[in-house]
C-alpha cells in the first residue's frame, strides 16, 4: 500500500464499529513481534519508551532526529499502518508532522500539555496541513492533557475542559480525541456522548474499564503507551533476579528474535 492507502485504512480502523486496539511499540523488534501477532491491524510507538530505550526521560528531552529515526525504523519493520506519538510536536507540529510521514508513519498523537486553547488547536491544524501537503491524510489522534494535569481541580471542569478541548480539536481536523488518564465509565460515556461514537481514544492502565466496556461504550481506540515496555521490563527483571539467584530458564521462552 501507499502511504495515502495506509492512512486511508488507519482512518477506517478508527472509525470501523469495532474498537481499535494498538499494542504500543518502541523498536524494531517489538514491532515485528506485535505486528506477526492474530488480530494485529495497527502499531502504535510509545515517545516515552522510545526514549527511555535511547537514555532519555520522557517529554521531549530526546532530540527530535532521534525520534523520528526510531520511527522510520519501525514504520520500515511492518507493512501495517503505523501511527506515531510525536508528544506535543517538538516546537513545530507541521514540520515533525512532515518529517514523520517521510519517516514512514501515516497517523499520531500530538499533545497539547494544556497549553492555550488557541494555541492548541493552531497546532492540531498545522499537523493536519502538513499531511495535506504530503498528500497523506494524517491521522491524528489529538491528545488532551485534561486529566493527567488536573491535580486537585474539581472533576466537572476537567471533564469540561477535556469536551471543550476534544471538539475544538475535531473541529481542526483530528480524526479522534486522546484522552489519557484512568477514566470511569461516567467520564467515559459522557465524552463519547459529548465528541461522538468512535472519535474518543483512550489509554488502557492497571485499573482502567475492561475493553469490551470501552467497546460498548463507543470508544474508537486504546493503546497502552509506555505500559507494554514496563510490561517487557518487569518480565526481564523478574526473569533477571532469579537467573543471578541461580534459577533456571523458565519453560516455555521463545524465540521471538
Amino acid at each position: 500500500m501507499t502511504l495515502a492507502e495506509k492512512a486511508t485504512e488507519l482512518k477506517r480502523l478508527h472509525t470501523d464499529p469495532e474498537m481499535l486496539v494498538v499494542v504500543n511499540v518502541w523498536d524494531v523488534i517489538s514491532a515485528k513481534v506485535v505486528a506477526d501477532l492474530p488480530g494485529c491491524r495497527a502499531l502504535a510507538t510509545a515517545s516515552h519508551s522510545i526514549a527511555a530505550s535511547r537514555g532519555y526521560p520522557d517529554g521531549e528531552a530526546i532530540p527530535r532526529d532521534l525520534m523520528i529515526d526510531a520511527i522510520a525504523e519501525i514504520a520500515g519493520a511492518t507493512d501495517l499502518p503505523v501511527s506515531a506519538d510525536i508528544e506535543a510536536g517538538y516546537g513545530d507540529a507541521g514540520e515533525t508532522t512532515r518529517r514523520t510521514i517521510g519517516a514512514g508513519a501515516v497517523g499520531g498523537n500530538l499533545e497539547d500539555q494544556m497549553k492555550p486553547l488557541a494555541e492548541a488547536v493552531a497546532a492540531v491544524e498545522a499537523v493536519v496541513a502538513a499531511g495535506e501537503s504530503e498528500g497523506v491524510p494524517f491521522v491524528l489522534n489529538a491528545r488532551t492533557d485534561a486529566f493527567l494535569m488536573a491535580g486537585d481541580r474539581d472533576p466537572a471542569d476537567v471533564l469540561a475542559d477535556a469536551i471543550e478541548r476534544g471538539r475544538a480539536f475535531l473541529d481542526a481536523g483530528a480524526a479522534c480525541v486522546f484522552v489519557p488518564g484512568k477514566l470511569d465509565e461516567d467520564a467515559v460515556r459522557a465524552l463519547v456522548d459529548a465528541l461522538g461514537p468512535q472519535r474518543l481514544s483512550v489509554i488502557g492502565v492497571p485499573g482502567s474499564l475492561p475493553q469490551a466496556r470501552f467497546a460498548e461504550l463507543g470508544v474508537a481506540r486504546i493503546s497502552f503507551g509506555p505500559w507494554t515496555q514496563r510490561l517487557a521490563l518487569t518480565a526481564l527483571a523478574d526473569a533477571g533476579a532469579d537467573l543471578l539467584a541461580g534459577g533456571a530458564l523458565p519453560e516455555g521462552v521463545r524465540p521471538l528474535n
